[in-house]
């Protein structure tokens, strides 16, 4: 097959769309002259990175059945229906040979009309407990990669392959711990704590450093880049804790490599996509999940880790008393620290991206 053309689908989180733009980009590597076609949800994150990252992407009216008793749920049905008839339209005009879907909102249509108009279709779970969307096109696909293992619980034995999650190449880069802590105006010599909560920011997270002025003071020792999220600056900047002098605090944080690179210890959610890139770069940390995820699963991620004895786990309602002291303890504790650092090395997966390219390749035979 001379050109062949592939569809990706999926987002709404960084967590869905960064790993969604790693298999495309690998992809490209393996066939160059393949023709990707991105399909998202309107208004999610998936339409800024995308572009960004150098693929064109269609946009579906598509948004997520809320859990509560929500007016916006009245819309749901319309919603669907409609990103039905999109996406028909657009695998009728775009003719794919394979549809790749890596969960959120826009992969449920668009794979279920891809499939049942004879695409051969993949979809990527990314965490240790699948989601809605990927259980039900489950039936329907011809392989399924998965981050974890006993994901049988879930889908076909015979349609899975460990793969393991895609992070981006540049998360992996190999830097001096010393020239990541500069780029920051950290001090070389003090442990260091990279503590963050995803892009958008976690407010149990901040919480917890905000409310911790006096612990942090009294060990100014140990220095914490802290990223609170654009949408929370504004609340934080002026707060006592940002003003310490062994405090970093940042909105965003654009250079994660030098951020993982500079820290000794991280404090972070359990999102899929995070728990690959500290597996990859091989970082000590304590896992902080979110309860207010579907099905929990941040907490069945953060416990996967826990159980090989590869992060520690901090509930969020405990967050803004046991987070910082669990963090002082490790950083006290070299041999703890190095055993967390070995264990989660091992579950790294580095080639997911092109292992999970070369499947979508593979189908293009079928």
């Amino acid at each position: 097959m001379q050109k062949p053309r592939i569809i990706i689908s999926g987002g709404g989180t960084g967590g869905h769309v960064f790993p969604a733009i790693a298999i495309a980009d690998a992809v490209k590597v393996l066939a160059p002259q393949a023709e990707i076609l991105f399909v998202g949800a309107l208004g999610r994150i998936e339409m800024d990175k995308v572009p960004k990252a150098g693929y064109p992407i269609e946009g579906l009216w598509i948004s997520g059945f809320q859990r509560s008793l929500s007016l916006k749920n009245l819309l749901f049905p319309v919603k669907l229906l409609s990103s039905l008839w999109k996406a028909r339209g657009i695998v009728r005009r775009f003719k794919p040979d394979v549809a790749v879907g890596v969960g959120g909102y826009a992969s449920g249509p668009l794979l279920r009309v891809a499939a049942g108009m004879g695409v051969p279709c993949l979809i990527q779970e990314q965490n240790s407990y699948a989601g809605v969307t990927n259980k039900l096109l489950g039936e329907k696909v011809q392989k399924i990669c998965v981050a974890y293992e006993n994901m049988e619980r879930f889908f076909p034995a015979e349609k899975l392959l460990l793969s393991g999650n895609p992070v981006r190449a540049a998360v992996a880069a190999s830097v001096p711990v010393e020239e990541a802590r500069k780029h920051f105006s950290l001090d070389p010599a003090k442990k260091t704590l990279l503590i963050f909560g995803g892009s958008l920011g976690a407010p149990a997270i901040n919480e917890a450093m905000a409310g911790n002025t006096e612990f942090l003071q009294a060990n100014p020792n140990i220095q914490v880049l802290w990223q609170c999220g654009g949408g929370h600056i504004e609340k934080y900047r002026n707060c006592a804790t940002a003003q310490l002098p062994n405090v970093k605090l940042l909105a965003f944080i654009d250079r994660m490599d030098l951020a993982y690179a500079a820290a000794d210890l991280v404090c972070a959610r359990a999102g899929a996509l995070t728990i690959s890139e500290l597996c990859l770069v091989g970082k000590a940390a304590i896992l902080v999940p979110s309860p207010f995820v579907a099905e929990d699963h941040q907490t069945k991620n953060a416990q996967a880790l826990v159980s090989k004895n590869a992060a520690r786990m901090v509930h969020n309602a405990a967050a803004s008393t046991d987070l910082l002291p669990s963090a002082k303890a490790l950083l006290e504790n070299e041999s703890e620290l190095h055993n967390l650092q070995q264990n989660i090395r091992e579950l790294a997966k580095p080639q997911a991206a092109e292992t999970i390219a070369k499947e979508v390749l593979k189908l293009l035979k079928t």
